[in-house]
């Protein structure tokens, strides 16, 4: 919706400063709801950012205020735009209001989820499965009945044990070193164990993931490419950047002066290949399969070096695409714990946040809801996606039950509770939703800002996907659920003349559709009622 105005604006400004209309356009934002701003003002272009990509010439801004009045007196005034002003160093315009709000109403209706995914891009996901020390560690602990009853778990155990083994005796990492070697020879064996782990993980994070409302279209990890990781190898060699270190292990020197101050090492000295040796082989699979415009790794922060190793090793192979390959770091959770011990799963944090709305929910005089077990499940799954998101991806964080689980504050509760609140205002009104209604009865400033603030999701998702930061889109809700909040307050449905009434009720359906567009995009099923 937003776009229309925005290439409206920008017309109008290259115009003036005689440059292309279509280079301007992402310059022009929504103006922020705040009280510092003026109410009239619903997009914005600052004049830095003119002088800063080299639309208008340093040499001829003396003072960027006085740039911007003269500009703003330059300006013409052709609906959409209905008024330019300038507010210090920043142009603001005024658009035509009524039509915001049908376009709004509009354009929501056609914003689904998957088009706001493909819009940025996002295509396949994969996972990474399986070590060898897990192979190594079943053939000795594992047990049938266990691993039928539950996988991950007994598996994760098995991986505990295995692992405290290896820290007693470094022998158990040249067991598990020689099980990859059997699997890369292809040893029918431990190809067998391999792919019954696979399978059994997969089962498992579906199911888990699927009370996420998470779905992936290919499971792909690296320990699938024993093969293509040695013709890694021999690629490496035909292209003379392996070299073999005193140790006898195969490496690539990564520096630009030939230092060997970074390097990556893809080969052991017994000649089999490691993880990172399988995942370049995975990515070059990937790209000659899926031809991808951009490939993101979301891995946590603690394996930054991993992925410098593993783009600079592509870029070394001469793959032009391999500057198109991106580490998405996350931070660590503090203090996250359960009653089932200090060890988290996934489904071990679900079950109880789960359990701990339910109580809450029992216990509190405005639960209204039959269907109680329902609506803990999605109230907990908001709470725990919005807590997530909320922070910087890359940022530790402390993680604290009671506040997570609240009603009130920016929790992914209050935003249930505020969408919730919108479907009630339709229900408990007595009219009919009519989307021909006559919008210029919205003149009250809380009306415009709610109109404006809608208008601004576009911006919120766009912020998302180019800084691959969530928290863009959860800020944006919790600011959509405050400004929908106050007009709320102040602009009654129920009891105003029906062409008013009929007014207000498409401005709140426009709030509630964005706002549950925005859940969904998050991951969130929006709640009706709770």
């Amino acid at each position: 919706m937003a776009s229309i105005f925005r290439r409206a604006i920008a017309k109008q400004v290259a115009k003036v400063i005689g440059a292309a209309a279509d280079d301007l356009v992402s310059m022009v934002t929504v103006t922020p709801v705040t009280k510092k701003i003026n109410p009239d003002a619903h997009f914005s272009l600052p004049i830095r950012n003119l002088v800063k990509y080299g639309f208008i010439a340093e040499s001829n801004v003396t003072r960027l205020d006085e740039t911007a009045c003269k500009m703003a007196n330059k300006i013409v005034c052709d609906n959409p735009i209905m008024n330019v002003t300038a507010d210090r160093s920043v142009l603001q315009f005024k658009v035509n209001h009524p039509l915001m709000v049908k376009l709004n109403q509009n354009e929501i209706h056609h914003w689904c989820l998957v088009r706001a995914a493909n819009d940025c891009g996002f295509d396949k996901i994969f996972f990474h499965l399986f070590t060898g020390l897990l192979g190594v560690g079943f053939l000795k602990y594992g047990s049938e009945s266990q691993l039928s009853q539950n996988a991950i778990q007994h598996l994760f155990d098995i991986y505990v044990r295995v692992n405290q083994d290896a820290d007693k005796d470094e022998t158990v990492y040249d067991s598990a070193r020689q099980f990859f070697k059997n699997m890369e020879e292809g040893d029918e064996k431990s190809l067998s164990l391999w792919q019954r782990f696979r399978e059994l993980s997969i089962d498992e994070y579906s199911r888990i993931y699927q009370r996420l409302g998470v779905g992936f279209d290919v499971y792909s990890g690296e320990s699938m490419f024993g093969d293509p990781a040695l013709q890694v190898i021999e690629q490496v060699k035909k292209m003379g950047i392996l070299q073999l270190s005193k140790r006898g292990t195969g490496v690539v020197d990564l520096t630009a002066d030939n230092s060997m101050k970074f390097y990556s090492t893809l080969m052991r000295s017994d000649g089999t290949t490691l993880y990172i040796t399988r995942d370049i082989a995975a990515a070059i699979h990937r790209h000659d399969n899926y031809k991808f415009n951009r490939m993101y790794y979301v891995v946590d922060k603690s394996q930054n070096q991993h992925f410098r190793q593993l783009f600079g090793t592509l870029n070394k192979m001469k793959y032009e695409w391999a500057d198109r390959c991106h580490h998405v770091q996350f931070g660590k959770v503090i203090g996250m714990s359960t009653r089932k011990g200090d060890v988290i799963f996934l489904q071990d944090v679900l079950d109880e946040a789960k359990t701990r709305m339910l109580h809450n929910m029992k216990y509190s005089q405005t639960t209204k809801v039959d269907n109680l077990d329902e609506v803990a499940e999605a109230l907990g799954i908001s709470a725990i996606i919005i807590q997530d998101l909320k922070n910087n991806l890359n940022s530790d964080y402390k993680f604290d039950w009671d506040k997570v689980l609240q009603s009130h504050g920016d929790t992914g509760v209050y935003l249930q509770y505020s969408h919730a609140r919108l479907c009630s205002i339709e229900k408990l009104c007595n009219i009919s939703l009519d989307t021909n209604c006559n919008t210029t009865l919205l003149q009250e400033k809380e009306a415009t800002q709610l109109v404006q603030q809608i208008a601004a999701y576009e911006d919120a998702v766009y912020k998302a996907y180019t800084e691959i930061e969530p928290k863009n889109i959860v800020k944006y809700l919790f600011r959509l659920c405050h400004v929908a909040s106050t007009a709320h307050n102040t602009l009654m449905v129920k009891g105003s003349n029906t062409d008013l009434a009929k007014a207000r009720l498409l401005l709140f359906n426009s709030a509630r559709l964005t706002l549950s567009n925005g859940m969904r995009l998050l991951g969130i099923l929006p709640l009706q009622q709770m």
